[in-house]
């Protein structure tokens, strides 16, 4: 299990009690400042979780302005809501280099946003909500800086998503070493979205998930593009040692053994969470009082006799 030791409490952006470190903010900004220099932030997951959400956003019959995108990567999701008086600012969690659109970048966790109220009538996160510490407290901050009637559109890896190289991992390195220290990261899934969303005062809220199964020619091929993403190991607790070569070999093994395609290459589960809600406001329609009903339901499901 993990040498590490266990982080202090945070203050959680609430105002609520303690908020414990999952992940390791600075080893995120180590990754994230990595991958923008090297120009590979580029990965075929982060495409999924981008036309996601702007096919959902599609079906929406409103008209957004004023946009914030959370944890923007190169800014992919940015550059096409963009333009035609559409003003939109980008967040990341270090600043770097990187090839990006020219669109403002304010630098912040999705948890400690610095913005005033009702600055936004959209805000979208593709890809980064499943980094954050304190996802009540980041939600309540969205809401807090929607109008009212604005909207929230979010999509990230669920629970379900890389069981399998969860699975790999963990059963090679208790094979070779005779423990097991945490590799991947703990996941948010749907059913805890959408209380979530509830609980952060959203109007209308939605949450699902679609799961998809991707394939690679190896599972190395899985681990070279999530390196490229920035979505390598932060979690707090996670052992600062490397994982070892002979590990990493037997983790490929098995993960080729017990999840192998009869044509050669291995399957990768992606669950994509999508999360929606409203910011409360005057014109939305909302739920009648318990008891106001004018009609019996027993009166509007009884059978009636045939006429003759």
């Amino acid at each position: 299990m993990s040498d590490a030791p266990t982080p202090p409490p945070t203050t959680s952006a609430t105002g609520a009690a303690p908020v414990s470190e999952i992940f390791d903010r600075r080893q995120r900004r180590r990754q994230w400042q990595r991958t923008a220099r090297a120009g590979a932030n580029d990965g075929a997951l982060l495409d999924l979780l981008v036309d996601d959400l702007l096919d959902r956003l599609a079906l929406v019959n409103r008209r957004f302005t004023r946009v914030l995108d959370l944890g923007c990567h190169d800014g992919r999701l940015a550059a096409r809501l963009a333009g035609d008086g559409v003003s939109v600012v980008t967040t990341e969690v270090a600043a770097a280099d990187a090839a990006r659109p020219s669109l403002p970048l304010v630098v912040c966790e999705p948890d400690l946003l610095p913005f005033a109220p009702h600055s936004f009538d959209l805000v979208v996160a593709a890809g980064s909500l499943h980094w954050v510490n304190d996802l009540p407290g980041a939600l309540a901050q969205i809401r807090h800086v929607l109008v009212p009637d604005g909207l929230f559109l979010a999509t990230f890896p669920g629970g379900a998503s890389l069981a399998e190289l969860r699975h790999a991992l963990l059963a090679a390195e208790e094979d070779v070493t005779g423990g097991a220290a945490p590799r991947v990261s703990p996941m948010v899934d749907m059913r805890e979205g959408g209380a979530l969303l509830q609980r952060a005062g959203f109007a209308m809220p939605v949450a699902d998930c679609d799961r998809l199964t991707l394939t690679y020619a190896h599972p190395m091929a899985l681990l070279a593009e999530l390196r490229a993403m920035g979505e390598t190991n932060a979690l707090a607790q996670r052992a600062r040692r490397p994982l070892r070569r002979d590990v990493l070999a037997q983790a490929c093994a098995l993960y080729a053994e017990r999840f192998g395609l009869p044509d050669g290459r291995v399957a990768a589960t992606l669950e994509v969470v999508t999360l929606m809600g409203w910011a409360p406001g005057p014109n939305q329609p909302v739920p009648k009082r318990p008891g106001s009903a004018t009609v019996s339901l027993a009166d509007v499901l009884e059978p009636r006799t045939p006429r003759d």
